[in-house]
């Protein structure tokens, strides 16, 4: 390395040896374009995530590659200069004051060039360019040893199935049109569409045939464990032993086949009645097809996309990334360390610390087994698992957010969006966070301009108001969400006591925990026999 370059970076020669170079490059080539698959239909028969089973792989050594700095702004044209130069600038300054400055300036050259590699997110983009946008991570002498090994480790690939995206996977596939652009309000308050009318009737008619194909999914499962248990029950009527008296005869029924006798008559009636609804269920699903595929045929007769498109779409990508800036900043918040550039100085090299892939999945699925609601959607009378799309955004934030419950067109089965930071503070706080926000947008959505009356923001929202309290209401039930889920699912009393059985009610815990912290005082004691009571009065 250069020993002015060197100098700059406040390293030496020996721990350079193994570095990529940091130097002036510009100029190149872009990579080939890459055979990505389209993004499949939303899954509603799962009913859990899968279980992680390795948080990281082989090392992959792309930090080890003399050129990695070179092939980050290799063909970036303007916005790799300028991005050059400032990181320049602003590593050798010593004066706070100018340092303030340029690091200002670093910011803003970042962002270029973060949008100008994302522009080419549709191609298979070289390590280099893929590690500066996923991580943040453009220059590694910025990281230490360790740092640079963890990341290394990260496992690049889903293998899990899940929605959870790396921020280059997303713009790859919402430039192939894999995945819709996230709404924002200029895009919500577009005017004078002609077509908006058939879009909007479209993607209705792809959520109700999603959402009754998922329904009758899970009640042909439902069917196939029916079928099982008959099947062990009139196994276990058929089992009669000898009689004592008359070795040649067979005994009748005793105990044991008395009780598969009542069962079977259950499961019978069980399998009558879901047999009746699997009947009705593909009768209006054909409808919902049917009606699906006229909408369809109007939309590509009138140039509109039905959602199949797998062109490239550089307009939709750039829209996206600003959209994705936003979510950063919303993620770090107003006070918080908003330098999109990844360096040592701001994170752990501890890998369960990181927001990755399978990282997220474990937070979330703990989050799902103390609260089973959280994902879980109704719609015409249908209830659905939805997984939103979750997207690991590579900045220093402390919290998650929820950028939209599900898309204005499909509240049946669209996913929804929602940011995870990649290096926070805590990371269990990052996720709960996100899906508190999930939980408060869910629930509004659903009241519509009753919410701050009906439902679990109107309950939440009136206490709020009647305690006078100040600043944003959406912000006060995310951190009691965080008590409710981190602490009060442990027993420990955190949360105001009138608020506690509002969350008892409509974030309700699983049964386990319930039971176990009836015993943990008196507070949880009165909210279970509350439950009880209503279960038997059949108001519940």
């Amino acid at each position: 390395m250069d020993p002015e370059i060197a100098d700059l970076m406040g390293i030496d020669d020996e721990s350079s040896n193994d570095q990529p170079e940091f130097s002036a490059p510009f100029g190149g080539k872009e990579s080939a374009e890459s055979d990505s698959p389209t993004e499949s239909e939303v899954d509603l028969s799962r009913t859990s995530f899968p279980t992680i089973t390795a948080l990281e792989a082989a090392p992959r050594p792309f930090f080890s590659n003399k050129e990695f700095y070179k092939q980050a702004l290799d063909g970036e044209g303007e916005p790799a200069q300028r991005f050059h130069k400032q990181l320049s600038l602003f590593m050798k300054s010593e004066d706070p004051q100018e340092r303030t400055e340029y690091r200002a300036r670093l910011i803003s050259a970042f962002w270029n060039l973060a949008e100008s590699i994302a522009s080419k997110s549709h191609v298979d983009l070289p390590d280099p360019k893929r590690v500066a946008l996923r991580f943040g991570a453009v220059l590694p002498t910025l990281l230490s040893a360790e740092q640079r090994a963890m990341l290394q480790k990260i496992i690049f690939g889903n293998d899990t199935d899940e929605p959870i995206h790396y921020i280059d996977e997303w713009f790859n596939k919402v430039a192939r049109g894999e995945i819709r652009a996230s709404a924002t309000d200029e895009l919500n308050g577009k005017k004078g569409d002609p077509n908006a009318k058939l879009t909007g009737q479209l993607e209705k008619a792809r959520g109700t045939r999603d959402a009754l194909f998922g329904a009758l999914t899970a009640k042909l499962t439902d069917l196939e464990q029916a079928e099982s248990q008959l099947t062990m029950s009139v196994n276990q009527l058929i089992k009669r032993s000898q009689s004592a008296a008359y070795p040649n005869l067979k005994s009748g029924y005793g105990p044991d086949q008395r009780t598969s006798l009542s069962q079977i008559s259950n499961v019978l009636k069980q399998i009558g009645s879901s047999d009746k609804e699997i009947e009705q269920l593909y009768e209006r699903l054909d409808s919902a097809s049917e009606q699906f595929e006229t909408f369809r045929s109007k939309a590509k007769e009138a140039g509109v996309d039905d959602g199949s498109a797998s062109e490239v779409d550089a307009g939709a990508v750039q829209e996206e990334f600003n959209t994705y800036k936003q979510m950063a900043k919303l993620c770090v918040g107003r006070q918080g360390n908003h330098q999109p550039v990844l360096m040592k100085q701001y994170f752990r090299a501890s890998l369960d610390a990181i927001a990755t892939r399978e990282n997220a999945i474990i937070e979330m699925a703990a989050v799902e087994a103390i609260d089973p609601g959280v994902f879980e959607r109704t719609f015409k009378r249908e209830t659905s698992r939805i997984v939103p799309h979750t997207l690991l955004i590579p900045c220093y934030g402390d919290l998650g957010i929820c950028w939209e419950p599900f898309e204005k067109m499909n509240r049946a089965t669209s996913r929804g969006r929602i940011a995870i930071p990649m290096y926070p503070k805590t990371l269990e706080t990052a996720v709960v966070a996100a899906l508190g926000d999930l939980r408060w947008q869910v629930a509004k959505e659903k009241a519509q301009h009753y919410w701050m009356e009906e439902g679990l923001t109107g309950y939440y929202f009136q206490w709020f108001e009647s305690k006078k309290r100040k600043g944003d209401v959406k912000e006060s039930f995310i951190q009691d969400y965080i008590l409710w889920i981190t602490k009060e699912s442990e027993g420990m009393q955190k949360l105001d006591k009138d608020v506690r059985p509002i969350f008892w009610r409509n974030i309700a815990f699983n049964q386990e925990i319930k039971d176990n912290l009836k015993n943990r005082g008196f507070v949880y004691s009165e909210l279970y026999k509350k439950d009880k009571n209503r279960e038997a009065s059949d108001g519940y």
